[in-house]
């Protein structure tokens, strides 16, 4: 579906490949220590499923709701993950290109050609990002061979253990409470995608309506890029700026999908924001360091691994969802604060009742458009 006479559009055996060179090196730990961590993170996965669930009381009780598996992986099975949930969601968008690039001339040659070049530089991006991700509810899932257990439907958490490992050494917290409370987070994302059905649906819908008004002529999409590096180059990474300083991913697309991409910031903020906000709320009564761990965190967060590190992370758009932890967690806490965590659960009623980008920055304007008198 993806492929000009044998050669695909992305290379993704290629991308897995140079991903998996390039990536970090994990912690130095032993084989019994390893086997130790994986043993925890599982177990904590488990634990933290119950208090989750008590405490956001999203899943009514007596209501069973799909499982969906939990699989702790090193840096190179975060990689091969992503790379089979890209080649999932990105389908339609490459077949799209596909049947552009089959009727110009030389297209088989370029879709070889492309196809490699377009295979390292993913690989490129995962090997940054995966010394970097803690734990992933991973949404579009396929099922595969090489990280088999995928829900029907799709679906299932990973926790990158090395990465796990490294962070607590570097903020120098208990290994057992950084490990439950990094837990906590992720098993509210697998909480929230089991307990509405709705909500991948609405998601792949999104995201497929913005892919579908990408600009597939290589040249328009060049010169956008062009734009983008240009404009890129001249900011500075630590400045706050305007839209001169916006990453390379909204440089570069339509009017449509801003439009598009304003309400999956709204989603993606609810949903970032929700899990800070129950990892908070459950973690003084499990998590004994909970305070020392947040600071430190939220400290890590903020500074970065320095200017490289800042300056790609503006690039791609990563500062976009360090907002969107803040934001979506204001949100949410005034939410409950006006109206309790059953009148914030009216949230997962449907897509109408989403927040917009708009109230999330104003949560009492979402309040008052959902929880209308006498309803």
């Amino acid at each position: 579906m993806t492929s000009i006479g044998g050669a695909e559009m992305v290379d993704w055996n290629l991308a897995v490949a140079t991903a998996t060179r390039l990536v970090r090196p994990g912690p130095e730990v032993s084989r019994d220590e390893a086997r130790a961590v994986v043993a925890e993170l599982r177990g904590h996965a488990k634990t933290s499923e119950r208090h989750v669930r008590e405490f956001t009381r999203v899943i009514p009780e007596g209501i069973t709701v799909p499982d969906t598996p939990v699989l702790v992986v090193d840096r190179a099975g975060w990689i091969r993950a992503n790379v089979a949930g890209f080649r999932e969601l990105l389908a339609p968008l490459l077949t799209k290109m596909q049947d552009r690039r089959a009727g110009a001339p030389g297209g088989a040659v370029l879709g070889a050609v492309g196809g490699k070049v377009t295979g390292v530089e993913l690989g490129m991006l995962l090997s940054f990002l995966a010394s970097r991700v803690l734990g992933q509810y991973e949404t579009f899932a396929p099922a595969g061979r090489d990280l088999p257990g995928s829900a029907p439907g799709g679906g299932r958490l990973l926790l990158v253990a090395p990465n796990i490992v490294h962070v607590e050494r570097e903020l120098d917290v208990r290994p057992h409470d950084f490990r439950l409370w990094v837990c906590l987070h992720e098993e509210t994302h697998r909480t929230q995608f089991t307990a509405v059905p709705w909500l991948r649906d609405h998601l792949e819908g999104e995201i497929q309506t913005f892919l579908g008004a990408t600009e597939v002529d290589p040249a328009t999409i060049l010169e956008r890029l062009r734009e983008a590096a240009q404009s890129f180059a001249g900011a500075r990474p630590d400045s706050e700026q305007g839209d001169e300083g916006r990453s390379l991913v909204e440089l570069v697309q339509t009017p449509e999908q801003r439009e598009v991409l304003g309400r999956l910031t709204a989603v993606m903020s609810l949903l970032e924001g929700h899990a800070d906000y129950v990892m908070d709320g459950v973690g003084p009564t499990v998590v004994p360091s909970v305070a020392e761990i947040r600071e430190k965190f939220q400290q890590r967060r903020a500074s970065g691994a320095g200017r490289l590190d800042a300056a790609l992370r503006k690039l791609l758009g990563l500062d976009a969802k360090l907002r969107q932890y803040r934001d979506g967690e204001r949100f949410v806490r005034a939410v409950v604060g006006q109206v309790g965590m059953d009148g914030f659960n009216r949230v997962w009623t449907s897509p109408n009742t989403l927040p917009t980008k708009a109230e999330i920055a104003k949560p009492a304007d979402w309040v008052a458009r959902v929880h209308r008198k006498g309803e």
